[in-house]
């Protein structure tokens, strides 16, 4: 006789084995996420535990920072060589870069500085020409007016506060990246071993102690702060404030990361090309992709007035993509309807009437704007990928370059050599399958009201890939794929590649996905008896254990001990996508059950409980109900039953 019994107390000391893996990601895990404490969760572990994670956080990225400076000082003896020596030091345009902040701290006054840049006749021959305009250069401005605001000059000189601060940055990108695999797996464990990959592999993740100047080296961390943000953006348990305090937080890192480096406009094409792919695929909602593109058009804008309206950052490719694919899908309402071939053919003609669209805005804002000024690199695109040879000079540079050649096969050696290579492989094999699987289930699902849709994603929950999960494995391997065709484009790529590798070591929604797909483990489902379920699934849960009887508490089934939100049946509901009972907030995504709980329905001894559940024994504490066994419809006449099955019958 097999009996399924959840003991009084258990659940404070320790959750059986078998408990429902969904639960556990939800709840256990849960209490790991950085964003917990903004839930309203101020219990002493969770403090303690968040407060650990984040000053694991801030150690490794102040331990990055340190190597990072010390390696530069060991390779230039920094600190022993003159002040002319030190500055030769920054290589190719890394010196042209540095030579700004010079200029600005050397000017009389800060508004001297600003109008000699604004009016520059020494960088071009015979031509006056605005760097704020021309040149991403508002670091160099920033910190120059910084260092003379502060009252350091007395012992720090000026070159040190400079490679300083783009060393300090090295510590907040760590951070960032140890943020996104904190929050995809819930545990910061994932973060240290982000953390402690990006320094083993700093060769591939970043060149910063011999490129300091270099506008990667400034932008990189402010992207990897936005992947983080709209990490956390994607995640459903977010409230209205805290999902518009996510918006400016995304709204400021690309402001940034746009406003440090010239080739924003192609990295934010790639990111919207990944929005595009989630919000076609259905992974995310309307509301979410117009406000991921907004945030985009309005950092951009902001961009082009602060560069006295550079003109290409209007004739933007991402702009136009961004207006067509937002313009389309307006016109397109119909979209996310139909069968699933329908659907298909729908999507195949939208993403061509978006391309079209998008080329033709282009070419008219290039037309009206007079802008040629990019066209070398679309050249150096069409012969790279070999559509085309070219002679234009400045794309004949750039493909001489080895920094824009393939991507050289050491560099997946080296990344073998720490053992990031493998689990992110293995990663991003189990993801891409989920992915494949649940883009199926989407395109394949009819879609008919607000309350059906919203009562189908959450019976796919189970099996479905979440929206930060899927954000983040688009963006990995569309930055892959750039980092393969142009060499100089792999430390986006590696860096996030760390963190991705980490959630699938770390992730327990990955091993137990991988596990499933195996065949290598079971999925019990021993508290679904205390949640809204119907009979006929609990039925088939505990025929799945092999149980014969179950055993209900009263003391659980009706728990008064907790409070809301951490009863055991509140877990199941929230678990189960499911509205918690009694006053008080819900979640967004939650929605009303189809079913009564089953420990309490149970006990009206309904006809539709009675054909699967017999009760044998009760008291003021325990129900017990033993499983029926299923009988085969037949046509014939069932025989007198035996006197074994009569008092079987009888119980």
């Amino acid at each position: 006789m097999t009996a399924l019994r959840l003991r009084k107390g258990s659940r404070g000391k320790e959750p059986p084995l078998g408990a429902e893996f969904q639960s556990q990601q939800s709840n256990c895990c849960s209490d790991h996420h950085p964003e917990k404490i903004l839930h309203g969760d101020w219990s002493w572990g969770v403090i303690i535990w968040t407060s650990v994670g984040w000053s694991v956080s801030v150690g490794l990225g102040l331990l990055c920072c340190i190597y990072m400076a010390t390696l530069h000082e060991n390779d230039l003896w920094f600190s022993n060589i003159k002040e002319v020596e030190r500055e030769i030091s920054f290589r190719t345009e890394c010196g042209l870069y540095y030579s700004y902040y010079k200029q600005m701290l050397q000017a009389p006054s800060i508004q001297e500085g600003l109008s000699d840049l604004i009016h520059d006749n020494l960088t071009e021959s015979k031509r006056t020409i605005n760097l704020l305009q021309r040149m991403n250069i508002y670091q160099e401005v920033f910190l120059s007016v910084l260092y003379r605001l502060l009252p350091i000059q007395s012992y720090l000189e000026p070159v040190y506060f400079y490679i300083y601060t783009v060393f300090s940055l090295q510590a907040v990108y760590v951070i960032a990246l140890y943020l996104t695999a904190w929050l995809l797996s819930g545990s910061w464990l994932a973060g240290t071993l982000t953390g402690v990959w990006y320094i083993l592999n700093r060769v591939d993740t970043t060149r910063v102690e011999f490129t300091i100047s270099l506008r990667e080296n400034w932008s990189m961390p402010f992207l990897a702060l936005q992947v983080a943000a709209i990490t956390c953006y994607l995640r459903p348990q977010l409230t209205d404030l805290q999902q518009k305090v996510m918006v400016w937080l995304m709204y400021v890192t690309t402001f940034c990361f746009c406003l440090t480096w010239q080739f924003n406009q192609f990295i934010l094409l790639v990111q919207a090309l990944i929005i595009y792919s989630l919000d076609c695929l259905d992974f995310i909602t309307t509301t979410q992709v117009t406000t991921l593109y907004l945030v985009q058009v309005s950092s951009l804008l902001s961009v082009w007035l602060l560069q006295f309206c550079n003109s290409m950052i209007l004739g933007s490719l991402v702009l136009s993509f961004i207006v067509a694919a937002l313009f389309i899908r307006h016109c397109q309402s119909g979209l996310k309807t139909g069968s699933p071939l329908v659907r298909l053919g729908r999507l195949l003609l939208h993403s061509a009437m978006v391309l079209l669209l998008t080329v033709t805005i282009n070419y008219l804002a290039k037309k009206a704007l007079q802008l040629r000024s990019d066209e070398h690199i679309f050249k150096f695109i069409k012969s790279k990928f070999a559509l085309g040879p070219t002679r234009d000079f400045d794309a004949s540079l750039y493909l001489c370059e080895e920094a824009f050649g393939l991507l050289p096969f050491d560099t997946l050696e080296r990344l073998a050599g720490t053992l990031l290579l493998y689990p992110y492989i293995l990663t991003l094999l189990v993801l891409s399958g989920t992915l494949a699987v649940a883009a199926l289930h989407n395109l394949s699902r009819v879609k008919g009201g607000a309350s059906e849709e919203r009562k189908g994603a959450v019976e796919g929950r189970a099996g479905a890939l979440r929206p930060d999960v899927a954000y983040n494995l688009l963006h990995t391997l569309f930055y892959g794929l750039l980092a393969f065709s142009t060499m100089r484009m792999k430390y986006i790529w590696t860096g996030h590649m760390c963190a991705v590798a980490a959630y699938g070591v770390c992730g327990m929604e990955l091993w137990t996905l991988l596990l499933s797909t195996l065949r290598c483990n079971t999925k019990v489902l021993v508290y679904q008896v205390y949640a809204r379920r119907s009979p006929e699934e609990v039925y088939d849960i505990m025929k799945a254990m092999g149980a014969d009887y179950v055993v209900l508490e009263n003391s659980i089934c009706y728990e008064r001990r907790h409070r809301r939100g951490c009863r055991l049946r509140d877990l199941l509901d929230l678990a189960n996508g499911h509205i918690m009972d009694g006053d008080g907030e819900n979640d967004q995504d939650l929605v009303p059950a189809t079913h009564p709980r089953f420990c309490e329905e149970v006990k009206t001894d309904a006809v539709s409980y009675t054909a699967l559940f017999t009760r044998t024994f009760q008291n003021k504490t325990f129900h017990v109900y033993r499983v029926k066994k299923k009988r085969k419809k037949s046509t014939k006449s069932s025989p007198e039953p035996s006197a074994s099955q009569q008092q079987d019958q009888a119980l």
